[in-house]
């Protein structure tokens, strides 16, 4: 084997294993058997080009060739049993297609059995006979991936596409470990690219049937933990991650923040920009909340024009003053909308901003959620849009003027650009 050779075969068996390493974290992530099965076949199409393209021995030149020989007869017959049981759930044979069902199962069982048969012919026809079943299994299959995709499934296009390669790729490895003469590194290249192709188009079809039946369960057992609009943590989740929250605080004695922004008068921006730019408005509202808070700290919509944000810890009380004030502030600058008619439209949202300081020993999350929304009304009526519990008199106070330590940062007022319509909506 050349150096050239070599480097084509290791490039075509590195490509299979980057899909079975991918079919694996699919596996573990998703918890999906279907993907875990998809792996397993991409990780014995691996074995299959390592043995048939030179490399095993290449890399151990010291096996003996009768058991090298075994191997590479059994190997076909296995990757293609495997690939059709995968591939029969996969396609939903049962539910779809009583010929496509019988056909796989009985191309499953019978492979592995013939393919142990070649072992009783002689030496030379062995490899051979192993090349002609396992070339005629992935024309089955890919045949079967066409009915599939005529039947409406148009992910199988995916598998037809992917058997349509493996023809070349399976009858060139199979001429390479017989030794037929004229197969030079030109040609090898050619079956190694579809090798590698043919892996890439089937775990991609794999990878998107996985992700669509996820997203279809969790939608139909409503345990969806996003909200549809700004793809926010829902209510129920939300509060889930602030339970978990406060038991972490518990242990390490932290103390951190709570947030609620509340957004009033939204039937103004629906009669300028209909829901859809309601929609977007809180879209917005969303993203910019996120980014002054920061990924790791968890973003939630509480309900309807309600967000909530817990900063988990802080690294001093008077960090809350300048979040706060820089929450509030970004919020009130303009948010650009597409009305009902395509004009542009400049959405300044009417917002207060709640903050309430959660201590080492806060327990109750009703309690925090309550206040927070409470010192969020409250902040309608300030100047800054900003209110915090006070802890001596109980009662809401503008951020700006709280006792929370030195000011970290001075909050410049928004600014707006001419030259489109505003809307801004006032109080009743």
């Amino acid at each position: 084997m050349t150096p050239i050779e070599m480097m084509i075969w290791s490039m075509a068996v590195g490509t299979v294993g980057a899909v079975v390493l991918s079919g694996l974290a699919n596996a573990v992530t998703l918890r999906r058997l279907d993907a875990l099965q998809g792996a397993a076949y991409h990780l014995t199409a691996m074995v299959f080009v390592f043995l048939l393209s030179g490399l095993a021995r290449a890399v151990a030149p010291g096996i003996e060739a009768k058991y090298l020989l075994i191997a590479q007869v059994l190997i076909g017959p296995l990757c293609a049993a495997i690939g059709n049981y995968w591939i029969s759930d996969w396609l939903h044979a049962a539910q779809r297609d009583r010929f496509m069902t019988q056909s796989l199962f009985v191309a499953a069982v019978c492979t592995p059995v013939l393919g142990f048969l070649c072992l009783l012919l002689p030496q030379g026809q062995q490899l051979p006979a192993a090349a002609v079943l396992c070339t005629a299994n992935i024309v089955l299959v890919q045949w079967l991936g066409v009915r599939a995709y005529m039947l409406g499934d148009k992910l199988a296009l995916g598998v037809a596409i992917g058997g349509l390669l493996m023809v070349p790729a399976a009858v060139g490895l199979y001429a390479i470990a017989i030794g037929v003469v004229g197969i030079g590194p030109g040609l090898q290249a050619v079956f190694g690219l579809c090798t590698a192709f043919s892996a890439v188009v089937i775990g991609r079809a794999l990878w998107q049937r996985t992700l669509i039946e996820v997203r279809t369960r969790s939608d139909r057992s409503g345990e969806s933990q996003f909200d549809p609009v700004t793809r926010l943590l829902k209510g129920s989740t939300l509060i889930q991650k602030l339970i978990k929250a406060q038991r972490r605080r518990r242990r390490t004695r932290r103390e951190g923040a709570v947030l609620a922004v509340l957004v009033f008068d939204t039937a103004i921006v629906v009669a300028q920009a209909g829901q859809t730019g309601l929609n977007q408005m809180y879209v917005q509202i969303a993203n910019r909340i996120q980014r002054q808070v920061g990924a790791v700290n968890v973003v939630g919509r509480y309900y309807e024009g309600c967000f909530v944000t817990l900063v988990e810890t802080l690294h001093s009380s008077s960090w809350m003053r300048t979040l706060g004030l820089r929450v509030a502030s970004n919020l009130r600058q303009p948010i650009d909308v597409v009305a009902l008619n395509g004009e542009v439209l400049r959405v300044k949202a009417d917002i207060g901003v709640g903050v309430v300081h959660v201590r080492s020993d806060d327990a109750n999350v009703d309690t925090l959620l309550h206040n927070a929304e409470r010192m969020a009304q409250a902040a309608r009526s300030m100047r800054s849009r900003a209110a915090i519990l006070d802890p001596v008199t109980g009662e809401p106070t503008p951020i700006e003027h709280a006792n929370l330590g030195p000011r970290h940062v001075s909050i410049r007022k928004p600014h707006s650009t001419p030259g489109q319509r505003s809307v801004r909506p006032q109080r009743a």
